[in-house]
């Protein structure tokens, strides 16, 4: 238990690292107005198109596109992106989770979902985020190391989705739905178990992810050990500073590559907590090389493991893209307006949504892989049962969402601008 414990405030602190930086970027974006005219620049001849109701878009209709293309495909993109950006404002985690099983729910194949998404990360970076003085705090050597890893996990993610989408297109679903039921499942089940202690005891709210100032036991063990070349680290702010082995972190890189390839979510949700965790890396400087790995990351599996093959739908990238920033601007604002122990419930209920959506499409491949034998009937019915749980969920929670602004609108607009999203407002 204590194992799954520790995994489980891994993935969550992952979550809303990654949601503090979709955060930034997209305010970045929002707050620009050159960046917004670019993105409206990017958007018209799409909404055009599809107003046109064209099905033959870059990727075709019939070998890795959905069914076929039409508004509604792009619509539904542009409601994915709202409710994805909706959790990620205002539970301040788990939204950058459910985009690949919401895009694989409407009916999109499995890699092309993957491409698409990452695709759409690496293009909110390049939008968002500008060579800062956050990067200013970036260790050049650890970011190298790092970097080489997460290019090499790149190539072995994409390769292993490729593999077994020309293998058979059904594995590759088999597949990229089993690992985000196991990530999902395994997350859900424990925010839900927080959640109702939370309920039980209000009072003990430690849940805001902010970690411990010194370095953990695993990480001082990581720094022991005797593999060169050594990378020294954090002078500014440790005496003579800290080292670690170049090799350990391009194995960190390779993890976070490979995660970022196979499940579509840019590697950033892993850097954090492994940087500040495992490596024993001062929180400054893991923001920092975060910030650069997550466009380097996307970037790279995005357009040499995904686009270049043809799974990429960009239409939808640009749909889930808008949608993302009206949806964090209004989740963030959000957060001021309802209690924390709801916030944490809804974390909990939309992570085990996706979750459950995941897991009810693998009877299905399972039995069309003839791995199993079950009834059609039934797992037809176990595959609708959980898509209509998903996005019951996820319509409910973005009703909710939207209505809390709305009547609160008057008292929103006399609040502060900037808002910081965080995983678990303090009980009022």
């Amino acid at each position: 238990m204590g194992i799954g414990r520790s995994v489980f405030e891994f993935l969550k602190m992952a979550s809303i690292q990654h949601a503090r930086w979709d955060f930034e970027v997209s305010m970045s974006i929002l707050k620009n107005r050159k960046k917004m005219l670019i993105l409206l620049a990017l958007l018209v001849p799409i909404l055009a198109v599809s107003l046109l109701e064209a099905g033959d878009m870059l990727g075709g209709k019939t070998a890795y596109a959905p069914a076929f293309y039409s508004t509604n495909i792009f619509l539904v993109s542009i409601a994915i992106g709202l409710c994805a950006g909706l959790i990620t404002g205002c539970i301040g985690a788990g939204g950058g989770f459910i985009i690949t099983p919401a895009l694989m729910a409407a009916g999109v194949k499995g890699i092309l979902a993957v491409g698409t998404d990452l695709f759409h990360i690496f293009a909110k970076a390049i939008m968002g985020t500008a060579v800062h003085k956050k990067l200013g705090n970036v260790s050049v050597k650890l970011a190298a190391a790092f970097l080489v890893g997460s290019a090499g996990g790149t190539f072995i993610g994409g390769a292993i989705n490729k593999a077994l989408y020309n293998k058979d297109p059904l594995l590759s679903e088999a597949f990229i739905s089993t690992v985000y039921a196991v990530l999902l499942g395994f997350l859900g089940f424990y925010a839900l178990i927080d959640f109702i202690k939370a309920r039980k005891s209000i009072d003990t709210g430690d849940a805001h992810g902010g970690g411990s100032k010194g370095m953990t036991d695993l990480a001082l063990k990581v720094q022991k050990l005797n593999l060169p070349p050594a990378i020294r680290f954090d002078e500014d702010y440790v005496p003579g500073g800290r080292k670690i082995s170049g090799v350990i972190v391009a194995i960190g890189g390779v993890v976070v590559g490979l995660l970022a390839a196979i499940m579509g979510v840019g590697g950033g949700f892993v850097t954090f907590p492994m940087f500040v965790y495992v490596f024993g890396v001062s929180s400054m400087t893991t923001v920092g090389t975060d910030i650069l790995q997550i466009i380097f990351t996307a970037g790279l599996a995005a357009i040499s493991q995904y686009a270049i093959y043809g799974y990429v739908f960009y239409t939808l990238a640009m749909g889930m893209l808008l949608g993302s920033l009206i949806g964090i601007q209004v989740g963030a604002l959000t957060t001021k307006v309802v209690k924390g122990i709801h916030i944490r419930g809804f974390y909990a209920v939309s992570i085990l949504a996706g979750f459950i959506n995941r897991a009810a499409t693998l009877p299905k491949k399972l039995v069309e892989l003839e791995v199993i034998d079950m009834s059609k009937d039934v797992v037809k019915t176990i595959e609708s049962a959980g898509n209509v749980i998903f996005w019951v969920v996820v319509s409910v929670f973005a009703v909710w969402v939207i209505s809390k602004f709305v009547v609160n609108i008057n008292v929103l607009r006399g609040e502060e601008e900037h808002v910081s999203p965080v995983l678990v407002k303090e009980e009022a």
